[in-house]
């Protein structure tokens, strides 16, 4: 749990960039008045904290690699923010950010182009034999049969996991003339799903019997929660396009380019060398080093009919400015005016008091969902005697947190932001309910 509530008064400025997101990202965040350093190299955990606390940061930016432990949260002492240059978020501890007031942004919409082309890449290479066709090639070998060489039009495409980028990448199958199924638990994708027309599988073993092509788009984690670490069993592999009318011409290819802890890298190697899976392509691995460079056993090396690739899915010279473009946006709203977006704790949550002409200071608390926490906010800015223009109030119940952003009329001196700390443990009786007070004059 948090040693102390900490209240945070002004801007954010001082920003850390690891794991060597795009350069212009700094140019952005000098432009927009941070400070910035960069490190050449990702740092590990003791590392990490000495750096963050030497260097006073209060804002993290980083990619997919490096761990932000329990222990790297309770140790830095100014960290606000960790912002995400990627969408994956799993290599962030959440849990141990929420108790400490610490917000966690990715980036959910810039690689998505990226990563679709890419699916598509392999699609058409796989169906065609192309990767096993080039090294043939180059010894010699003249094959220009046709065994096992599909076109990919009238193929079934099974998409496991329908949020922004597999719904993009179904869209765009589709409109290269293969049919969709997907599998989702989420309502709402559920529902887009069958809006656009597309076919619903009622589980995972009727997504992979009923698919030609299996493409595997979905997070560390369910709707709930829950890890979807070992989601793919090897008798899912082991049952790709068992209901298709003719399974022996159905190319029956697996890719993977979301989470390497989804399936267990032997299964995927049993189900290729049983013939059920004919070609795997996988960008994701259940361990990957934090620096480039050699040293990483790869686990599906020797096994030509896995394609691997060393997580690129989003490293494109297109894809990779736009998430310098939109995380630095991220984080300036959050460190000027208290915006917040894209916030891994409530994806679809967008708070903003940035364009409110009458407000003169923002106040931000992140606070326990404890009963008599908000009433007690309330209590401390009417002691206050400040007028609440406007108020945003929201539960990140997964993360046993709240959010209120209030825009006031003037700004509160230290004693009055103690005040609310005080307040709320009067009425909770909890001395850790309020876990960050942020205070910004947005005039």
């Amino acid at each position: 749990m948090p040693k102390v509530p900490r209240i945070l008064t002004g801007p954010l400025r001082r920003a850390l960039v690891i794991e060597n997101p795009d350069p212009s990202l700094d140019h952005y965040l000098t432009k927009a008045g941070f400070d910035v350093e960069r490190l050449s190299r990702a740092p590990d955990e003791d590392a990490l904290i000495q750096k963050l606390n030497e260097g006073k940061y209060e804002i993290l930016f980083k990619r997919s690699r490096v761990e932000i432990t329990r222990r790297v949260v309770e140790s830095a002492e100014t960290l606000a923010a960790v912002q995400l240059c990627c969408i994956g978020d799993d290599s962030v501890d959440k849990a141990a950010c929420a108790e400490h007031g610490i917000l966690v942004f990715n980036d959910p919409v810039s690689n998505g182009r990226s990563v679709v082309e890419l699916v598509i890449g392999h699609l058409v290479a796989m169906s065609r034999r192309l990767y096993e066709t080039v090294q043939s090639c180059e010894q010699g070998v003249w094959d220009k049969s046709t065994t096992d060489r599909y076109e990919i039009q009238g193929k079934v495409l099974g998409v496991l996991g329908l949020g922004k980028i597999g719904r993009q990448v179904a869209r765009a199958c589709e409109a290269l003339g293969m049919e969709i199924l997907f599998y989702d638990t989420r309502p709402v994708s559920q529902e887009v799903g069958q809006e656009m027309g597309w076919a619903m599988a009622e589980s995972l073993e009727k997504l992979f019997r009923g698919s030609d092509a299996v493409t595997v788009h979905v997070s560390a984690t369910d709707m709930h929660g829950n890890s979807n670490a070992g989601l793919i069993t090897q008798d899912l592999l082991q049952s790709i396009a068992l209901d298709r009318p003719n399974r022996d011409i159905s190319p029956r290819l697996f890719i993977n380019l979301a989470r390497g802890v989804v399936h267990s890298a032997e299964d995927l190697v049993s189900a290729i060398q049983s013939g059920a899976v004919k070609h795997a392509a996988v960008d994701v691995f259940p361990e990957e080093p934090s620096n480039n460079g050699p040293g990483w056993r790869n686990p599906y090396s020797g096994e030509r009919r896995i394609v691997s690739t060393p997580h690129i899915g989003a490293a494109t010279q297109e894809a990779q400015p736009r998430i310098a473009r939109r995380v630095a946006t991220t984080a300036e709203g959050y460190a000027r005016y208290g915006v917040v977006r894209d916030c891994v704790f409530s994806p679809r949550t967008a708070i903003s008091m940035q364009d409110e002409a009458d407000g003169d200071t923002v106040l931000f608390v992140i606070h326990a969902t404890t009963r008599g926490t908000k009433k007690a906010l309330d209590d401390a800015i009417y002691e206050a005697e400040a007028n609440n223009l406007r108020s945003h109030h929201t539960d990140f119940e997964e993360w046993g947190i709240a959010l209120d952003v209030n825009l006031l009329d003037r700004e509160l001196s230290r004693a009055q932001l103690d005040r609310i700390i005080a307040r709320t443990y009067e009425i909770t009786g909890d001395p850790l309910s309020v876990r960050l007070v942020r205070q910004v004059r947005v005039r």
